[in-house]
């Protein structure tokens, strides 16, 4: 990471203080409308793998959260970082933080949904497309984006 002041530490972050972090990035309009604010109360407490980069003020300014095994494989749910600190490294930091977290690169697969934005900056960290994933999606979803 370019800038010093930013640390990343393993901490649950509340929904509110997420929410105001959503609407600081384009992550926001990967999440349903429906029942947003019940089901980012239950992604926040619940995830495995939580992240959080804050500047020096303590602002959230990266956010990762994974569900892992520790044995195999990490799912990225969420990875975003704050308009202003993009092209610092961060998301790059909490990615590597990440895969240590769950068991290392020679044990940890590392699975995603990429946005389109982010496919570029994916690649760049050495992920290919993959076929191997199956879908089942039967929720209601109606597209928006966290203001």
């Amino acid at each position: 990471m370019d800038n010093k002041e930013i640390t990343i530490r393993e901490e649950r972050i509340s929904a509110e203080e997420y929410i105001g972090f959503l609407k600081r990035t384009d992550l926001g309009s990967q999440y349903p409308k429906e029942r947003f604010e019940e089901r980012i109360s239950r992604l926040v407490k619940n995830v495995i793998i939580s992240l959080v980069a804050r500047n020096e003020e303590g602002l959230a300014v990266g956010v990762l959260f994974g569900l892992t095994d520790y044995s195999y494989w990490l799912y990225v749910t969420d990875l975003g970082v704050d308009r202003d600190y993009e092209r610092q490294g961060i998301a790059t930091a909490l990615m590597k933080k990440a895969h240590q977290l769950a068991g290392g690169e020679k044990d940890i697969a590392v699975y995603l949904i990429a946005n389109e934005k982010a496919v570029p900056f994916y690649e760049k960290l050495g992920m290919k497309y993959s076929t191997d994933v199956m879908q089942y999606n039967h929720i209601d979803w109606t597209g928006w984006t966290v203001e």
